[in-house]
């Protein structure tokens, strides 16, 4: 005969898999349908089998134990398309007569940042939260009921995007590094203003990601500017 208490823990894990079947349900309705050429990382997929749904499981308690914030969903959503716009530049440096030094970072560029989306994207799947494709323009924003565009912090403009594909060889590199250097920049202030940010950046991954950006674009930021500062002066047009 079942006790009370084993009736009570039946149902409580019977609620346990429901809810982990409809958060699936949830999770696959969040992902953006919208594909760009250009930022080939792929979005991850809904949890199919026991291990993702036990992913989400450990991501779900590890909320609960240090709870993200909205800073840290801004930042791991608004990097996306920030890391894709890189992916864009770096793309143009076989076909743009770039340097083998350029396209050497370029490569190296490319395949952090291919990593590094995947990572935001599990991390925003995982939480329940929209997962945007990673496209390399401005990030949409709801403000006041109304949808605003917004480039994140030293993302080229149009303008800039058209300078640079326009350079070839020698010019090309220069705009390159000179671009590239603003872009990192802003993302290292973007993590700047998380760790600022009372109460975030405590969630594990993001605080990871996010010391991994600052490192690791810092110290190619310096490199960057070796490079450009070696380049022979610009002639003019």
């Amino acid at each position: 005969m079942e006790t009370p208490h084993g009736a009570r823990l039946h149902r409580l894990t019977l609620a346990f898999r429901l809810a982990s079947l409809a958060l699936v349900g949830t999770l696959a309705a969040c992902g953006g349908s919208a594909q760009h050429q250009a930022a080939a990382a792929p979005s991850p997929q809904p949890p199919a089998n026991s291990e993702e749904l036990a992913a989400i499981a450990r991501a779900r308690a590890d909320s609960a134990r240090l709870p993200s914030t909205g800073a840290d969903a801004q930042v791991m959503t608004g990097m996306i398309n920030h890391h894709a716009q890189k992916i864009v530049m770096a793309g143009w440096a076989p076909s743009h007569e770039a340097s083998p030094s350029i396209q050497t970072l370029c490569a190296r560029i490319i395949n952090a940042q291919r990593d590094e989306i995947a990572t935001m994207q599990t991390w925003l799947r995982d939480r329940g939260r929209p997962v945007p494709e990673p496209v390399p323009g401005p990030m949409k924003m709801k403000m006041n009921g109304m949808e605003h565009e917004m480039l994140m912090p030293g993302m080229l403009t149009e303008e800039q995007m058209h300078q640079l594909d326009q350079a070839r060889g020698e010019e090309f590199d220069r705009l390159f590094l000179t671009f590239m250097i603003q872009h990192h920049k802003g993302a290292v202030s973007m993590v700047k203003d998380l760790f600022g940010s009372y109460g975030s950046a405590q969630d594990e991954t993001v605080f990871k990601f996010a010391n991994d950006v600052s490192v690791d674009q810092s110290t190619e930021i310096a490199r960057m500017e070796k490079m450009l500062a070696a380049l022979p002066p610009s002639q003019p047009s």
